[in-house]
């Protein structure tokens, strides 16, 4: 894996890397030792009619409900494929820790993490290299579009789960509710960095926020950001965004999360 420079030495345009880089390097972040877990979600679709794999051709399975996290051959669709790519990951090195099947049929998710700082951007990017070489190998296609299917299914997105050290210590839970502060005052400026089409799935419907208001609570999956029951309980833990599509750049998200919650001064 490498990050690209023109022949002056200046990163690519496309080099998120380096500007996130620079944040996680420096020392008032790097102090805080940041955690992410990060849920990318995806759809694997037939090679020559771009359709859900699984899915009669021009037609719709039933509805959902019985696929998420679902077996068998009616509700399963890929499950060798997704095996395929956890066992390669594990083999690479990567940080995978877990799989499941998701709403919509077709859709899959896995899950790196948790990983601190940089090395989180740099393990989804080359796991997602790996699921592209392995449904390549396959004959289907893998779509990271954040909604490839409209109407009445869910979309896919790519949920990040966060904490800081202060966030994992006692009385971490009042710094996680002033993160969540900071973010709120940035919405508009997280949502225009966490992935393209982004409003076609953040409607408010299907596990998601409105895209133009935010909101958080506790166990709740149709708020921008969800704190877990146990992090409450505890008073201390990490949240989750669950703003970012599944095209996101995680170079972008973890470190604009980090700069936002940790740096930044309102």
């Amino acid at each position: 894996m490498c990050d690209c420079y023109t022949p002056a030495g200046e990163p690519i345009p496309t080099n998120k890397r380096y500007s996130a880089a620079k944040i996680f390097s420096s020392l008032e972040v790097a102090a805080e030792e940041p955690w992410y877990g990060i849920e990318q979600e995806y759809t694997l679709l037939q090679k020559d009619t771009n359709w859900p794999l699984g899915w009669p051709i021009g037609g719709f399975p039933g509805p959902q409900g019985p696929y998420y996290c679902g077996i068998g051959a009616e509700k399963s669709f890929g499950r060798d494929i997704v095996d395929a790519h956890y066992k390669a990951c594990l083999y690479a090195g990567i940080n995978i820790s877990g799989i499941n099947g998701e709403v919509m049929p077709g859709q899959w998710e896995f899950q790196v993490g948790p990983s601190v700082g940089i090395s989180s951007g740099d393990q989804v990017w080359v796991a997602r290299y790996i699921l592209e070489r392995i449904t390549e190998i396959a004959g289907v296609v893998v779509t990271f579009d954040p909604k490839p299917i409209p109407g009445d299914w869910n979309g896919a997105g790519a949920h990040t789960n966060y904490s800081t050290e202060s966030m994992r210590k006692e009385g971490g839970y009042e710094v996680i509710k002033a993160a969540i502060e900071k973010l709120k005052l940035r919405h508009k400026e997280h949502i225009a960095a966490y992935g393209e089409g982004n409003e076609r799935r953040l409607t408010g419907r299907h596990e998601t926020a409105d895209i133009n208001t935010f909101s958080w609570g506790v166990a709740n999956r149709g708020a921008s950001v969800r704190v877990g029951r146990e992090t409450e309980q505890n008073g201390k833990g990490y949240f989750e965004d669950r703003r970012p599509a599944s095209n996101m750049d995680p170079y972008v998200v973890t470190s604009m999360i980090a700069e936002t919650t940790i740096v930044w001064k309102p």
